[in-house]
């Protein structure tokens, strides 16, 4: 029997996505490292394929495999059935594989985003051609609707990906009482926040580059225009650069009965954009007002670090105070403190400048630093700080320079009783400030600077900026009394919430973080078994055996929480206990050597590779002695936005033969 064209990619791709969803090549593996455990004695020859095959069968996983694998099936349509349609009830998507219907809310108001596919996307041509069965790049669609979030499921990085995926957004008024009413078009017309748009490219390393943020004005469906074109454009020095073209489809569920004529909606947005250029226009006068002003308080003020304005992702320049927002990340993060940890763990990485010529001046968005899941000292500062707001704390991004003279930014809170506090956004350090006074008597030796910064030029938050004019802006002697402004000099508060403020076109909505989907349990079992075998098979080539002990690898357990706890807390904990197992486990006339490492990442390779580095771990990996014992132990802790803090921990105990 033969199949149409359309049938057979059909099929391919049912049997992809199922394979995918078991995770059938992480199952293989494990099958695979226990099949070369059983036999590391030989006694049964070498493996052949056929004993992998055989291993495979023997623990169900092809069978698994074959029977996990439903065809798409045909929906019959209303006029097959003679049932009447019910549009205000369900949702049936016809251009995807797998058919879904889904339950609407028939009180309230529904986008249906449709991609449709890309085309015209050459950046992935400057990779080398991946070999058989090599992964290849792909690139992932997020998408941010209000307080909406979504992600497309990966697809591979070609001229025209098949980014195929329905997103259905929730539209709804914003006044109070008006959440379970149903918008009506002049509701909607009247609803100037965009559909965010953020494409993320990830290589054969998983690392990720930001390819496009897009903003997308959905209102034009309302004239019943259903399918655009978008043109992706570039992000950085590349932002006039067209990067690719989505295709995409909107539709309203349940339909409005009458559209919008299309002259009615572009004179709504031309309005939005005069209204918005105006109050840019008056801010711009103002700002420029100030800073003479700032400037003649004291001619050294020319040189201090001070930023009133941030070119975001696009290229477009915005006011700093627009990057933060009051954040509340719901119960996904319990306390301040872990907070500032979960915010460490999004990598350091500063935006690429074609041929050089020192760093780029780009600050994101909070959504596209999020899906990037890394970026440079600003964005984990503004993250930070809208964290910490949302906790409640009185918390500002300072913008200054470092110990050396480096530009840098962190975060400061105050008390009431005007105790300060620098959080470091990078690592999650903390640090208690105490000003030095250069008038008052040297009657004792006074605290020396805990913290790393060298000077403060201007510190901002979402509502507020000031600028630095006390006589130094050095960190060591500055005082934080913002009600001063002999000290501080403050913005108009109603010139920043008119550019800043809520409901401002300008202003992105910030985005709510998603939870944790990592098994944190699984994962570290996952990696030890993989770490296990990279270690014998190290040892193996130096001809050295490999005897693992269970219990001494268990027992490193509590030390790796010691070390995740300090980070998180500020405060070492449990260590004590760690060290009296240690000696008991450890016997009398042996020799016991640990090496933990923290990573940012899960794989093991890297891992493995990275810690060979080191001198001291790879003394412990290719011990040699009399009793040698080896243990290795991981702990993966999980954390929002797909972030983890992985532990990693080499040991060994020996009696020592020289």
């Amino acid at each position: 029997m033969s199949l149409p064209p359309e049938k057979v990619s059909e099929l391919k791709q049912t049997i992809h996505d199922h394979l995918r969803r078991m995770d059938i090549h992480g199952r293989i593996r494990e099958v695979l490292a226990e099949t070369l455990r059983e036999n590391q004695d030989g006694a049964h020859g070498p493996l052949s394929e056929a004993d992998f095959l055989h291993a495979l069968q023997r623990r169900g996983i092809i069978d698994d495999m074959v029977k996990g694998i439903r065809l798409p099936q045909e929906v019959p349509t209303d006029e097959e059935t003679g049932a009447p349609s019910k549009h205000t009830t369900q949702v049936v998507n016809k251009n995807l594989i797998h058919l879904e219907k889904i339950n609407l809310d028939p009180s309230r108001r529904y986008l249906y985003l449709q991609v449709l596919g890309g085309k015209a996307f050459l950046e992935h041509l400057q990779e080398p051609e991946s070999l058989p069965g090599q992964e290849r790049s792909t690139y992932t669609l997020y998408l941010q609707f209000r307080n909406q979030r979504f992600r497309s499921k990966p697809v591979p990085a070609t001229c025209e990906p098949d980014l195929k995926e329905g997103f259905l957004l929730d539209i709804h008024r914003d006044g109070v009482g008006d959440g379970s009413k149903m918008a009506d078009p002049t509701d909607m017309l009247s609803m100037c926040d965009p559909a965010h748009l953020v494409l993320v490219r990830t290589d054969t390393c998983y690392e990720t580059t930001l390819v496009s943020s897009y903003f997308l004005d959905w209102r034009i469906v309302l004239s019943g225009k259903t399918c655009l074109a978008l043109e992706l454009m570039g992000v950085g020095n590349e932002s006039k650069v067209p990067a690719g073209v989505l295709n995409v489809k909107l539709e309203l569920y349940p339909p409005i009965t009458e559209t919008l004529n299309i002259d009615v909606i572009i004179a709504q947005q031309s309005l939005e954009r005069q209204r918005t250029a105006e109050k840019d226009r008056l801010f711009l006068v103002y700002a420029k007002q100030w800073w003479r002003e700032f400037l003649e308080m004291r001619p050294s003020n020319q040189s201090r670090m001070l930023k009133i304005f941030a070119q975001d992702e696009n290229g477009i320049n915005r006011p700093v105070c627009s990057y933060v927002h009051v954040l509340r990340a719901g119960r996904v993060i319990e306390n301040p403190r872990l907070a500032s940890r979960f915010v460490s763990l999004l990598a350091k990485d500063r935006a690429p400048v074609v041929g050089g010529g020192g760093k780029q001046d780009q600050w994101c968005t909070l959504m596209a630093f999020l899906c990037r899941g890394k970026g440079d000292c600003e964005d984990h500062s503004t993250l930070l700080c809208s964290l910490l707001l949302g906790f409640g704390l009185d918390a500002y991004v300072c913008v200054g320079t470092k110990a050396k003279g480096r530009p840098h930014t962190w975060v400061m809170t105050q008390t009431t009783d005007g105790a300060v506090t620098f959080w470091e956004s990078l690592t999650s350090s903390r640090y208690v400030h105490y000003p030095i006074i250069p008038d008052s008597l040297p009657l004792a030796p006074g605290p020396k600077p805990s913290s790393p910064y060298g000077t403060v030029g201007c510190v901002f938050n979402h509502r507020s900026l000031l600028a630095n004019c006390q006589p130094s802006d050095a960190v060591a002697l500055c005082i934080f009394d913002f009600q001063n402004p002999s000290r501080w000099k403050p913005m108009s508060e109603e010139a920043l919430k008119s550019v800043c403020g809520p409901g401002a076109p300008s202003v992105p909505f910030p985005p709510p973080l998603c939870a944790p989907i990592l098994d944190a349990a699984s994962a570290s079992n996952q990696m030890e078994m993989e770490l296990r075998c990279l270690v014998s098979e190290h040892r193996k080539d130096l001809e050295l055996t490999t005897v693992w002990d269970d219990h001494l690898s268990y027992v490193l357990s509590s030390a790796l929480s010691v070390y995740e706890s300090e980070r998180c807390t500020g405060i070492s904990c449990g260590t004590q206990e760690f060290q009296d197992a240690v000696r008991r486990v450890v016997p009398v006339g042996h020799t016991f050597k640990g090496f933990p490492y923290h990573f940012l990442h899960r794989n093991a390779r890297r891992i493995f590779a990275t810690c060979l580095k080191s001198a001291f771990c790879e003394e412990i990996v290719c011990c040699r002695g009399d009793h040698v014992r080896l243990a290795v132990r991981v702990h993966v802790y999980a954390f929002p936005e797909n972030t983890c803090a992985v532990w990693v921990m080499f040991a060994c105990k020996y009696r020592c033969v020289l």
